[in-house]
């Protein structure tokens, strides 16, 4: 049974556009990307096509041993944040993939940073290639990083 749930599954994903299959994601409809459990991601919201925030709240486990949040959970929620904004853009039938992503770390994040919202938006959307860019912020609001993300765009 779960083999024929899975198959139903993907001719669902399959017939739907990017909006729709992240749509289906936020009402649980489908679900979210393991990622997203693994690090605590929470408010994955859909700002309009082509733009989506995603936010995490910073517990000691995301830690770096210098005692603020790593990096690297920085960057994924700035690289989730872009190419969620792309995913969004996609026809049914496309798909996309990450072809970098360049960060810029402008204030440490520890857990008195309260909740961290990143905010992606696409700034360039052609057929081959889109260019993303994203910026997380902390509870107060204040700019904590910066990203851009160029991605490849296929059948």
């Amino acid at each position: 049974m779960a083999e024929s749930a899975i198959q139903t599954q993907s001719v669902d994903l399959a017939a739907m556009d990017g909006y729709e299959q992240l749509s289906a994601i936020i009402d649980g409809r489908l679900p979210a990307a393991p990622i997203a459990q693994t690090l605590g991601m929470t408010g994955f919201t859909i700002l309009e096509r082509g733009s989506v925030a995603v936010e995490l709240v910073p517990e000691p486990r995301h830690y770096n041993p210098i005692g603020s949040v790593h990096g690297g959970v920085h960057s994924t929620l700035l690289d989730t944040a872009c190419g969620c904004s792309v995913h969004s853009t996609l026809a049914v039938g496309e798909g996309y993939t990450s072809l970098d992503l360049s960060v810029k770390f402008l204030r440490a994040v520890t857990v008195d940073s309260g909740r961290i919202r990143a905010v992606g938006s696409v700034l360039q959307r052609g057929r081959r290639t889109a260019l993303a860019e994203a910026k997380l912020y902390d509870a107060g609001g204040r700019l904590l990083a910066h990203a851009t993300s160029s991605c490849m765009i296929f059948s």
